[in-house]
């Protein structure tokens, strides 16, 4: 897993004194473009900033920076022949001219625009004059970099980098701000930053607990428990919203749990028995002491079946607090954490299907597996197309859900079987979309033609469809409606309680055996484990953290929140029982997080 995030922000604000500036420095919209002058995109959109500006006038200061292609000689001689320039109104002159002399950027554009500019002066050949231009066009170029620039044209609007499209009526939206763009931008920033999704379920967790314990708590409860369903002639399909929720839409968030387990051992962290020993281990122990400690303390009777409740850790969470912590916490425990949580989803989804499912139905569990041979006939075939597995899921979610397995399990198996492709020829497929697009782009004068022909945009599609597997667009959009959109439903319509005595009267040694498990055994299992299997020589554990930071990624494991409700709601029918239950739930985890954060905020890194 990689920590590197890209920047969305300018990396050196704009200084009229030093940057090329083209209208008022005090403008209320500064456009900043990072770009080359052998770049043929940057060329094609200089005559769109040429029409932004002849709309916006005054009201918009565009700002010019180096970026020049990587291993382009000629786009690097260009961007230091124009610093060469003696003054601003010079530089624009010789900008416009590279820009726009020729389709392509060439030698003999550089020979005409050496001889215009008074570079061609004494002054101008003098060494030191061109080791200042060099200079001038690393600093934009280093800024580029601090920028998360990746290609050119780059564009940051007010300091902001946009990533739409580069055409007059796009970039003016995103420049007055209107409503769309506004949200959108807000959207992408608060996904980028790292605790968001621990932070969004935790703002629905506090929401519903706040509603149940309100005077809307009753009607909130009711509004769970009202069924919906679908109905055609005689046959009538009804669950309440809650299970609806919970077997339904919680499908999505196993269906992202699958793929990334299934990516995590073909070629992530546990593809490799030396890099996936130590949090296999560590996951092992701390499935198996939490339960353990459960049953220990648990009196024997109907609380037994609750033993897998605190064996869950909700990813979410922890690694929303790692983040949080920043340079406290190295990469290489993140990863460990990472990859200890997708062996405790696995054993998760084990639990549920083997001890927490009703009475299979056998005739619906044959229906289930001949739809599994269904997929893995299409994945055989080498299908590529996703709807046909779409819809083949549907089919499988109804057979599981008939046989008494969970639900849910449908949505890890159809994880499983969606492909994968080989690597795709990037450089084959853009020379050929742009191959595309320059044709289309040739008739765009043409009488009577208003756009790209049908034909091209099928082509299009295909080349967008090959560039990325079912599996990984899968998980690209799956993966952010997982996170913003089912767990957060999942945690109103499930963490809602009331905080009362008479919830906890007569519960107190389940909840005392679920935070037994989470706080105590969580820790003590992860930590026990991986210290075993690397004293039996079967792991080994990185240098980068020490084992007092390994016991604070212990200790986050120990918010046990989603599956251990998921689990809670499940091994407990009683209204009362599954109450506590949660409170238990709750209470734990928020000693877990500051057990852990505790921890990590003290260690030191084994190097110091």
């Amino acid at each position: 897993m990689s920590e590197t995030k890209l920047s969305s922000w300018l990396d050196r604000t704009v200084n009229p004194d030093y940057d090329h500036v083209l209208g008022d420095r005090n403008a209320e919209i500064t456009l900043v473009e990072y770009g080359s002058y052998a770049c043929p995109y940057c060329r094609s959109a200089n005559d769109q900033i040429a029409r932004v500006r002849d709309r916006f006038g005054q009201r918009v200061c565009y700002v010019f920076r180096h970026r020049p292609i990587t291993g382009s000689d000629i786009a690097r001689r260009a961007a230091e022949l124009v610093e060469l320039s003696r003054d601003p109104e010079e530089f624009w002159h010789a900008h416009v001219e590279l820009m726009t002399r020729s389709e392509t950027l060439t030698e003999d554009d550089l020979r005409v625009v050496a001889g215009q500019l008074a570079a061609t002066s004494q002054e101008g050949q003098d060494d030191s004059w061109r080791e200042k231009a060099k200079a001038r066009v690393e600093a934009d170029e280093a800024s580029a970099r601090a920028s998360g620039v990746q290609f050119t044209p780059t564009f940051f609007i007010n300091g902001r980098r946009y990533d739409g499209a580069w055409d007059e009526v796009s970039l003016s939206e995103a420049m007055l701000k209107t409503l769309g763009h506004r949200v959108r931008s807000a959207a992408l920033d608060f996904a980028s930053w790292g605790p968001s999704a621990g932070i969004l379920l935790l703002l629905a967790t506090i929401l519903a607990i706040a509603i149940s314990n309100s005077p809307l708590g009753p009607a909130f409860d009711h509004f769970w428990h009202t069924d919906a369903g679908l109905s055609l002639g005689n046959w009538t399909f009804r669950m309440s919203l809650q299970h609806w929720v919970n077997d339904g839409l919680v499908t999505l968030f196993f269906l992202v749990v699958g793929r990334e387990i299934k990516r995590e051992f073909t070629v992530g962290h546990l593809a490799e028995r030396r890099s996936a020993a130590l949090p296999v281990a560590a996951a092992i122990g701390g499935m198996a002491i939490p339960a353990l400690l459960y049953i220990l303390v648990i009196p024997a009777g109907a609380w037994g079946h609750g033993w897998g409740v605190p064996m869950a850790t909700d990813t979410a969470f922890a690694l929303a607090l790692i983040a949080m912590m920043g340079s406290r916490v190295p990469v290489e425990l993140r990863i460990f954490l990472t990859a200890a949580a997708i062996v405790d989803d696995i054993g998760a989804i084990i639990v549920v299907a083997l001890f927490y499912s009703e009475g299979v139905q056998v005739i619906y569990l044959v229906a289930a597996l001949v739809t599994t041979l269904a997929l893995a006939a299409l994945n055989r075939s080498h299908v590529y197309r996703t709807s046909p597995y779409l819809v083949l899921g549907l089919v499988l979610w109804a057979c599981v859900h008939a046989s008494g397995l969970h639900a849910t399990l449908a949505g890890v198996i159809l994880a499983l079987f969606i492909p994968t492709r080989p690597p795709a020829d990037l450089p084959a497929l853009a020379a050929q979309a742009n191959s595309i697009i320059s044709a289309e782009a040739r008739h765009g004068s043409e009488v009577l033609r208003h756009g790209p022909s049908l034909t091209a945009l099928q082509a299009l599609d295909a080349i967008h469809d090959r560039w990325e597997s079912p599996a990984d667009r899968l998980l690209r959009h799956s993966g952010a409606r997982s996170s913003y959109l089912v767990l957060p439903v999942f945690a109103l319509a499930n963490a809602g309680v009331v905080i009362s005595f008479a919830n906890v009267a007569g519960h107190e040694w389940l909840m005392a055996a679920i935070m037994a498990g989470l706080v105590l055994g969580k820790p003590i299992g992860i930590l026990g484990a991986a210290a075993l299997a690397v004293a039996l020589g079967l792991a080994i554990k990185p240098k980068e953290y020490s084992w007092r930071q390994l016991a604070g990624a212990g200790a986050l494991a120990g918010i046990g929140f989603t599956m251990s409700l998921f689990i809670a709601g499940q091994a407990f029918a009683p209204v009362d029982t599954f109450s506590a239950a949660k409170i238990a739930v709750f209470a734990a985890s928020v000693i877990s997080a500051l057990l852990g954060v505790a921890v990590l905020w003290g260690a030191k890194r084994p190097a110091e």
